[in-house]
């Protein structure tokens, strides 16, 4: 993309109660550095994914929009294909808009893999995953792609899944990567943390939360408190935005 270009371009955010992110924030100043001043980015803060298709009626100059909680399997009925990534996992959280229709990409995938190899070691075999929405979706795509064995847990499991009250000694000291892909503990309820029992962690796991605000939460202070390795979410954003940015430019 030249800085010189002034075509009007407009980029959004669809999702619910979210005044809070970062996506808004991040591209507002990447294209204050790239001198692309016609280039905007907003929220779309739906009560109802059903007034979605009012956001792309009413905007006519939109190109692209990104997708958060809690509409990113939702989406997809409004979507007229999806890319191969996005099929596997079931969960969007890109769309590029062309005259042919609304396609749908997920880059959480890309980003959260990008984001956790660096901390990968050799005994990170088997994984359990907090939460079994769309992101933890992307998340056990990657694990697959890895190689690294999983297990969601869940408030309400369904069948194969584990419920909080599973979590033995015996199921944490065998899973040595811990993903939080739930909500809790991010601002302003930064007390919260989900129901593991933190006692059997140790200097062995990892503990990555896809909460990028606050910078390190109740969840990640358990981890780090036994000597736990640890990693919020945000540069896994920062990856998944760029790929976002590079496919509404291709």
């Amino acid at each position: 993309m030249e800085k010189t270009e002034k075509q009007k371009r407009r980029f959004g955010l669809i999702g619910r109660n979210i005044a809070y992110s970062f996506s808004r924030g991040y591209f507002k100043e990447k294209f204050l550095k790239m001198g692309l001043d016609q280039h905007y980015y907003e929220n779309f803060d739906l009560e109802d994914i059903a007034h979605f298709t009012k956001v792309t009626t009413k905007n006519k100059d939109l190109v692209g929009l990104n997708v958060t909680i809690p509409y990113k399997e939702a989406i997809i009925p409004y979507l007229k294909t999806l890319d191969p990534v996005a099929k596997a996992i079931g969960a969007v959280n890109t769309i590029k808009i062309t005259p042919e229709g609304l396609l749908g990409y997920n880059t959480d995938a890309y980003g959260f893999e990008q984001a956790l190899l660096p901390f990968l070691k050799p005994h990170h075999k088997q994984a359990l995953i907090l939460g079994t929405g769309g992101a933890s979706k992307a998340v056990a795509y990657v694990l697959k792609k890895r190689q690294i064995k999983y297990r969601y847990v869940s408030r309400k499991p369904e069948s194969g899944y584990l419920n909080y009250m599973d979590l033995d000694q015996e199921t944490m000291t065998s899973h040595h990567l811990i993903i939080n892909c739930t909500p809790l503990g991010t601002w302003p309820d930064t007390e919260s943390k989900p129901g593991i029992p933190y006692s059997f962690l140790s200097a062995e796991h990892l503990l990555f939360d896809l909460i990028y605000n606050p910078e390190k939460t109740s969840f990640l202070k358990e981890g780090e408190k036994r000597g736990a390795t640890i990693s919020n979410g945000a540069k896994m954003l920062v990856f998944q935005a760029d790929k976002s940015w590079e496919i509404w430019n291709s």
